[in-house]
């Protein structure tokens, strides 16, 4: 006797659940078929989960606990190109992550805790030149930064205190030219001079 596939067009979700269609009991079972392939239990994603685009190449993979993203996740771009990889601890981001530009080339990179940026992070041109650097400190921008202009020259650098600009800024032309200075308080500008 053949065996009947479940797809993921065969299911439905409410409320946060999925379900056969046309029955009230959440399910529970595999699926595979061309784009997904992963388990449910009680109508949650449960253990490993790899999708695939509609070309073939690999979209994810992940791990789900209790229909939560938990562990390493991997996801790709529609030509397989590397987009982003780090871990999730109870569905939110945490510690180390790094996306990509869809030519290959780091987008940014930085540490998450709870799901909140937490410690340095990186910002690059698609270009690969640097286009910003700093830390963060509960999802704010906190202490010293600097921001690059795509061709590398020095565009400002000041320092952030919760989130807000705090204390001396100074700002530079795409040629490296001095073009600002200012001080600042709680994010408001209180002085500027040339």
């Amino acid at each position: 006797m053949k065996q009947i596939l479940t797809t993921i067009d065969d299911l439905v979700e409410r409320d946060g659940l999925y379900y056969k269609e046309f029955t009230d009991v959440p399910f529970t079972g595999d699926i595979t078929d061309k784009t997904t392939q992963g388990t449910f239990r009680n109508g949650e994603k449960e253990g490993p989960w790899v999708e695939y685009w509609k070309n073939g190449q690999l979209s994810y993979e992940g791990t789900y606990k209790d229909g939560i993203q938990e562990g390493p996740w991997v996801q790709y771009y529609e030509d397989g190109q590397l987009s982003y990889k780090g871990t999730y601890k109870v569905g939110e981001e945490e510690g180390p992550w790094i996306y990509y530009h869809d030519n290959g080339q780091v987008w940014y990179e930085g540490t998450y805790k709870d799901g909140i940026q937490d410690g340095p992070w990186v910002e690059y041109w698609k270009n690969g030149q640097l286009r910003w650097k700093g830390n963060y400190k509960d999802g704010k921008e906190d202490g010293p930064w600097v921001h690059y202009y795509p061709n590398g020259q020095l565009s400002s650098k000041g320092t952030y205190k919760d989130g807000e600009k705090e204390g001396p800024w100074v700002y530079y032309l795409p040629d490296g030219q001095l073009s600002d200075k200012g001080t600042y308080k709680d994010g408001e500008l209180v002085k500027q001079y040339q």
